[in-house]
């Protein structure tokens, strides 16, 4: 198995399309061509993960924050970045980051929050906008269903549970072809009239590209005559942030003990407690600060995330308890996360848990 061949599976669960515009991701360090002899799996890619990767023999390094997030102008080892990416590519060892398209997943680092804390029925906080994407073409009749059934092949076509989702309209298509075509049908020079179906079908715009080979690839005439449109509908699989219920309702402070618990949490800033039940818990790993206000307009009694400033406290406004259990605390059991998956699609392939220490943040 080669390194893209990973990274495809990666993407899978988590598309690169789905990252934010200001992140890093994908394959950082490393030939994609090359072949794995292991992967390990961190949080943080760091000297010390990198010796590690090296002791076990594992040529690709799977790091959900990237270790190159701005532009490099040098590689003379004088920052601990530096340090990295010369060390792997010195060994031959491929780095490839998830981060933020990891985070807009409805399986990734938030779904995995909601899972150690036994939230139910979790759904996405803040939708992603304009990742649904309309395609409409027209096909002489015979051709309707193979082209149909490339398309959903392709991706298209699934709305939430469903899939095979189009919509089709019967007409008449016109056109006339010049000296330099080859019409599938007609005759050149003269305006031909084909009954045809309008076809329409969504997609998401991660596999945008797949979708529209598969048209080119599939449709009979030589000239495809289509519209892509990007639609502001709704996608409650991708986007930041979670939102669900507990089992049954539990004390603020109750609560707050499972959570310093379940996730290894050295210490809990939190807002003013409001002596009411929890039930409603919002939760965002990492910088979450911005999500306060859609936590509190979803109802949230409690919103779990990290790196919030002291201003932003006053944002809950004794509506909701904002708890702030640290940027590692929320994102830790995300390499858990990719090793279970990483093992379900690949069994009998090195697959290992990063044991290195990565939190830079110290308790006294």
């Amino acid at each position: 198995m080669i390194v893209k061949e990973v990274t495809g599976i990666l993407e899978e669960l988590a598309p690169l399309a789905h990252a934010e515009d200001f992140d890093n991701v994908g394959l950082l360090v490393g030939d994609g061509n090359q072949e794995v002899s292991g992967i390990l799996v961190t949080l943080d890619t760091l000297e010390n993960v990198v010796d590690e990767a090296i002791a076990h023999n594992c040529n690709l390094i799977v790091s959900f924050h990237p270790i190159i997030f701005s532009g490099l102008k040098k590689l003379t080892g004088d920052t601990y970045v530096q340090r990295v990416v010369i060390k792997a590519i010195q060994h031959k060892i491929a780095i490839y980051s998830m981060h933020t398209a990891l985070d807009n997943s409805v399986d990734g680092v938030n779904a995995k929050i909601c899972e150690v804390l036994g939230i139910m029925e979790p759904k996405i906080l803040i939708p992603q906008k304009n990742t649904i994407k309309k395609l409409t073409t027209y096909a002489p009749l015979e051709a309707v269903e193979d082209l149909k059934n490339a398309l959903y092949n392709a991706g298209a076509g699934t709305i939430g549970n469903y899939s095979n989702c189009s919509f089709t309209t019967k007409g008449i298509g016109s056109y006339k072809a010049n000296e330099n075509a080859n019409p599938t049908k007609g005759d050149i020079g003269k305006t031909h009239f084909e009954e045809e179906m309008q076809i329409n079908i969504t997609f998401t715009s991660s596999v945008e590209k797949k979708v529209m080979n598969a048209l080119f690839k599939n449709h009979p005439y030589e000239e495809v005559a289509y519209e892509v449109l990007t639609l502001e509908n709704t996608n409650q699989d991708i986007g930041m942030g979670m939102i669900g219920s507990l089992n049954k309702p539990m004390k603020e402070i109750d609560f707050l003990n499972l959570v310093k618990e379940r996730m290894h949490a050295k210490g809990i800033r939190h807002s003013a407690l409001l002596d009411k039940n929890i039930e409603k818990v919002a939760v965002l790993g990492g910088s979450g600060a911005f999500a306060i206000k859609a936590a509190k307009a979803a109802g949230a009694d409690l919103f779990i995330t990290a790196d919030v400033k002291y201003h932003q406290f006053f944002e809950a406004e004794d509506s909701m308890v904002i708890a702030d259990i640290g940027h590692f605390e929320t994102e830790q059991f995300t390499k858990n996360l990719l090793v279970d998956y990483l093992t379900k699609k690949i069994p009998n392939f090195a697959v290992r848990l990063s044991e290195s220490k990565t939190n830079p943040i110290k308790y006294l």
